[in-house]
């Protein structure tokens, strides 16, 4: 494969994730957010392997994961202007939606066959009880708030190994980094995913 991926107006955006490409990409989502066409056509092209890659992972389902691929890259296209820099790369900003995509999807999917089962049953759905669904609600604000007190790169990493579920190798790879750098981000950054849960209790 060549060292870049080369965009519809020939202008390359680097294959190999850093720096570069980071602000290609950013480049690129600035276009998108004001609604150019060309410009969302470079970023699919640049970001439709590892959404792909996600979904996959956690849908296991080819059809299912294109489907939601799709969707994910649709939803990037459409929220382009509400993407923050400060928050993470643009990489990860995907990674986050694919993985959102692809999990709600499985509830989605499972939800329909229990609703199923119960009909063959004759059962009475039974409500998920309010104090489970606040629960989730408040762990996934936390999470948020703690990974936004990671700096970009740990936040990078880690989303890429636990959403994505990358080996750390392949996000070394990705990202064009040291094996060893990505071990450090990924450990420093959930050493300080650990302090913040600490402080939240």
């Amino acid at each position: 494969m060549a060292a870049t991926l080369h965009t519809t107006r020939n202008q390359p955006v680097p294959a190999a994730s850093g720096p570069e490409r980071s602000a290609a990409l950013r480049a690129l989502l600035e276009e998108v957010a004001g609604g150019d066409r060309e410009a969302y056509a470079d970023l699919y092209e640049a970001l439709a392997p590892v959404v792909l890659g996600i979904a996959l992972r956690v849908l296991r389902d080819g059809s299912h994961a294109e489907e939601v691929a799709q969707e994910a890259l649709l939803e990037i296209w459409r929220s382009a202007p509400a993407y923050r820099p400060e928050r993470g790369s643009v990489t990860a900003w995907a990674c986050t939606i694919a993985h959102r995509r692809a999990v709600d999807r499985v509830r989605s999917v499972r939800a329909r066959v229990e609703r199923e089962q119960r009909v063959l049953r004759e059962d009475r759905p039974v409500a998920e009880p309010v104090a489970d669904q606040v629960e989730r609600d408040f762990d996934a604000a936390r999470v948020r708030r703690a990974l936004a007190q990671l700096t970009e790169t740990q936040r990078e990493s880690l989303v890429l190994a636990y959403y994505g579920g990358y080996s750390q190798t392949r996000i070394a790879a990705l990202l064009g980094v040291p094996l060893g750098t990505v071990k450090s981000r990924v450990r420093d950054g959930l050493l300080r995913l650990r302090a913040a849960f600490g402080e939240d209790e």
